[in-house]
C-alpha cells in the first residue's frame, strides 16, 4: 500500500459529483438545478452513516461558489474557491457540528454572521452536520432565517436521524434521501481502490467487508484499510473474519442444518467450537438471522430469479443456503422469529454465549413442532373423526332400541 498519512476513507473521499459512489440520481438532480439557476434556500441530506452526506454538502458548496464561467461544475479543484473548500479553509463556507454546538446562542451567532455578504465568492454557505442534535430553541431561532434568508446565504443540513428534525424545518428544505450503496457497486469500488494502492485481495474478503459495512462507503474503506494493515497488503477472508471476530458463514450454516435435522447436540458442539475460536453468541445468532433471511428470499423468489441479496455470496455458501431454503416458509419464518427474539435475550443476558446456546436449543425443539395450519387441519380431522364415531355409536344404540 502507498505509504501516505491519509487513511483510505479520506484519501478517496469524493471531491466532485463525478466521484460520488451510488448516488447518481441525487447528483444529477442537484447539477440540473444549479445549471438552471434554481437553487433552494436550504438542502437537507439524510441517510445512514458513511454514505456521503457531508461530502455531498461540500461538493454542493463548491458547485455554488465555483469560479468557472463556462456553466460547468468545477473539476479537480481547479479554482481557488473549490480548493479552499476542500481544505476547509474558505472564509465564506462555515461548517458547524450540531452535536457539539446545540444551543440557541450558537444558532444566533450563525444568524448574525449571515447578515454580512460573502467576502470572495457568490454565496455564504452554512453546512450544519448532525442537525437533529440542535435544541428545540435553536431550531425555533433558525426558522425565520431559513424561510427567508438573504439572497447571498445558503444552508446545507446533514442528518442520520431525519425523524428528530422538526417538520417546520423539513418543510423549508429541499430534502434528499441518500441510499445505501448497492453491494456490487461497492465491491467494484473496493477493487478499484485496491488496484490504486497495490493491495492484493480475494473476492471473498471484499464480500465480507461489503456485507459488514451495510452499504456505507466510509465503513467499507475503513475496514479495507484496517485489513490491509493487518495482512500486509494481502487481504484474505480469514484475516477479515479474525479481525472482526466473525464466525465462518459455513459454520453458521452447518449449525442451522443440524438444528433443522434434529441434531441439536451436533449443533451445540459446532457452536461451542466457534465460540472458543473467538466469536460470540450475539454475532453467531445475528449471522444465522441473515442466513434465514437469505434462505427465505430464495424460497419465495426461486433460484432462477436474480436477487440482489444473493449477488455477493460465494458459490459454496449459495449451495448451502439453497438447501436450507427448501424448508417450508412456516418453518423458516418461525426460525426467524425465534432467532430475532433470541438475539434480544443474548444482548441483555449476563453471559451472551450461554444465552446463544439456549436460543439454539429452543430453535431445535421448535423445529419439530408442526406449523399452525397443520395443527388446524389435524384438529379439524380429529373433530370430524370423533363426530363420526359419536354418530356411529348413536346409530348403533338407536338400532338396538328398535
Amino acid at each position: 500500500m502507498n505509504k501516505e498519512s491519509k487513511v483510505l476513507a479520506l484519501k478517496y473521499r469524493p471531491q466532485t459529483f463525478d466521484d460520488l459512489i451510488g448516488q447518481d440520481v441525487v447528483a444529477e438532480t442537484i447539477i440540473n438545478s444549479i445549471k438552471a439557476n434554481k437553487v433552494p434556500n436550504a438542502y437537507l441530506f439524510t441517510g445512514i452513516r458513511g454514505i456521503g452526506k457531508t461530502t455531498i454538502a461540500r461538493i454542493v458548496a463548491k458547485s455554488l461558489n465555483c469560479q468557472n464561467d463556462n456553466g460547468s461544475l468545477c473539476k479537480d479543484n481547479l479554482c481557488e474557491n473549490c480548493e479552499a473548500i476542500t481544505n476547509s479553509s474558505h472564509i465564506d463556507v462555515l461548517e458547524m457540528d450540531a452535536a457539539s454546538k446545540t444551543g440557541v446562542d450558537d444558532v444566533r451567532d450563525l444568524i448574525e454572521f449571515s447578515r454580512y455578504g460573502p467576502t470572495s465568492s457568490k454565496y455564504k454557505i452554512f453546512i450544519i452536520d448532525e442537525v437533529h442534535m440542535l435544541s428545540k430553541q435553536a431550531f425555533n431561532a433558525l426558522l425565520k432565517t431559513l424561510e427567508e434568508p438573504p439572497e447571498h446565504v445558503k444552508f446545507i443540513f446533514a442528518t442520520t436521524e431525519i425523524r428528530k428534525v422538526p417538520v417546520t424545518i423539513l418543510s423549508r428544505c429541499q430534502r434528499f434521501d441518500l441510499q445505501r450503496v448497492q453491494f456490487k457497486i461497492l465491491i467494484d469500488h473496493l477493487k478499484w481502490v485496491c488496484e490504486q494502492e497495490s493491495i492484493k485481495f480475494s473476492l471473498e474478503a471484499l464480500q465480507i467487508i461489503v456485507r459488514v459495512s451495510g452499504g456505507s462507503v466510509r465503513d467499507a474503506l475503513s475496514l479495507l484499510d484496517q485489513s490491509a494493515s493487518i495482512s500486509g497488503d494481502d487481504i484474505k477472508s480469514e484475516t477479515i473474519s479474525f479481525m472482526l471476530g466473525l464466525p465462518s458463514r459455513l459454520s453458521s450454516i452447518e449449525i442451522l442444518e443440524n438444528i433443522f435435522a434434529g441434531n441439536i447436540a451436533n449443533a451445540l458442539e459446532i457452536y461451542d467450537n466457534v465460540i472458543i475460536n473467538g466469536s460470540n453468541g450475539e454475532i453467531l445468532i445475528s449471522d444465522m438471522l441473515d442466513i434465514i433471511h437469505l434462505s427465505t428470499r430464495l424460497n419465495v423468489l426461486g433460484e432462477s430469479k436474480e436477487d440482489v441479496s444473493l449477488a455477493i455470496i460465494p458459490e459454496g455458501e449459495k449451495n448451502s443456503i439453497s438447501k436450507i431454503s427448501k424448508i417450508s416458509i412456516p418453518g423458516l419464518t418461525r426460525a426467524w422469529q425465534i432467532l430475532l427474539k433470541g438475539i434480544e435475550e443474548v444482548r441483555s443476558a449476563p453471559n451472551p454465549d450461554e444465552a446463544g446456546s439456549m436460543v439454539l436449543i429452543r430453535l431445535g425443539y421448535a423445529s419439530d413442532l408442526p406449523d399452525p395450519s397443520s395443527l388446524v387441519k389435524k384438529i379439524k380431522s380429529k373433530l370430524e373423526e370423533n363426530s363420526n364415531q359419536t354418530d356411529a355409536v348413536l346409530n348403533k344404540s338407536h338400532d338396538k332400541s328398535n
